[in-house]
């Protein structure tokens, strides 16, 4: 590694910590970005919401660099409206906890129980503080599901696409992760049916792909490529890097979803954070996401090719050589304009560096 690659890293890990502290308010909740920093470009959408999802991948990173906010956000999660009802988080809420929109993203609640399982692994009796938000949460995932899949509508986690019940309909992300939360559960205090449904789940999503995994499964299946499927290898570990099903997912998001070794949501992803007058998304068509680049940088060191997880790592070092902090997309023009710095993003930087072993 080049001494400006090295310094890029160290300034970034710095940048990343500021975003982190500056996303994480005095009543616990985590934000995907602080819109109203002085930093935060005022063209791009106002993101100062709590996403569960987002919040999980940022209290593991803030982990790594020693910040300590996750108790305080689990302590939020147990205040969020509806919450003590059924147990489940929905798409996203407003800082003081009530709900922003109201989609069932049944990977929220997976994604609250990793976290609190990541945070409290080393140091097992943690967990009895946050006994209740395992307990209900978990609880609350298993009386939504039945046999194959979930009761209500789902949403994915783009929030742009919904699975119904009567088709037997499951987002392959969203399913990985419930599974993935119900087993960190059940690994803080045993629960036979937590673990029961978690296998149900895992067997439900494995059987129905053969040769590669793609977005939706059912009744009717959405066969399309998105990134979302990484995380079958990171963080929800569904299947083996090494798994021939997954090298060939990969393969194919290298394909289909690569500009230039900008990864890409999905194919023909509009969507682009880019406003106008504070009301209209021009939606111009979206950029590649840096925190994908880092993500599939993970998948890549699961799978032990260090060269192909650099190139994509270095990709975005390269393209924001010259800027501070880490935005949610990067377009190939200066005309658009996107959320920066998206909390997410830092929080995947730092999550990439350990794993790089560059903390």
């Amino acid at each position: 590694m080049d001494n400006t690659t090295s310094d890029k890293i160290k300034e970034l890990l710095k940048t990343s910590k500021q975003v982190i502290q500056d996303c994480s308010l005095p009543n616990g909740a985590i934000i995907a970005a602080n819109s109203t920093k002085p930093y935060a470009p005022k063209e791009a959408k106002y993101y100062k919401f709590v996403w569960p999802r987002d919040a999980m991948y940022t209290c593991m990173a803030a982990d790594i660099l020693g910040i300590n906010i996750a108790e305080k956000f689990f302590k939020w999660c147990m205040k969020a409206e509806g919450w003590q009802k059924t147990g489940l988080f929905y798409e996203k809420y407003f800082i003081n906890g009530k709900k922003a929109l109201h989609h069932f993203q049944p990977d929220q609640t997976g994604s609250v129980l990793m976290a609190v399982f990541e945070h409290c692994k080393n140091n097992k009796n943690d967990y009895k503080k946050f006994q209740k938000l395992i307990e209900k949460s978990a609880n609350g995932l298993c009386n939504v599901w039945k046999k194959d899949h979930f009761t209500p509508v789902t949403q994915d986690l783009w929030e742009e696409r919904l699975c119904f019940p009567d088709l037997k309909e499951n987002f392959t992300y969203s399913l990985a992760i419930c599974s993935r939360g119900l087993s960190c559960a059940n690994k803080l205090i045993p629960n036979k049916k937590w673990q029961k449904t978690s296998n149900e789940m895992k067997t439900v999503l494995l059987k129905n792909f053969k040769n590669e995994f793609y977005r939706s499964f059912g009744k009717m299946n959405d066969t399309r490529i998105d990134a979302s499927l990484l995380g079958l290898v990171w963080p929800s570990g569904t299947v083996d890097a090494d798994d021939t099903r997954i090298k060939k997912t990969i393969k194919l998001i290298e394909e289909k979803l690569s500009d230039n070794l900008g990864i890409h949501r999905y194919e023909h992803d509009e969507y682009d954070g880019w406003m106008y007058n504070k009301t209209t998304h021009r939606k111009k068509g979206g950029g590649y996401w840096p925190l994908l680049n880092f993500w599939l940088t993970i998948c890549y060191l699961e799978q032990g090719n260090n060269e192909k997880a650099l190139k994509y790592h270095n990709k975005v070092l390269e393209d924001i050589k010259n800027k501070k902090f880490i935005p949610e997309q990067i377009f190939n023009n200066d005309i658009q304009k996107s959320v920066c710095p998206l909390c997410w993003s830092h929080s995947m930087f730092v999550i990439a560096s350990k794993k790089l072993k560059h903390i």
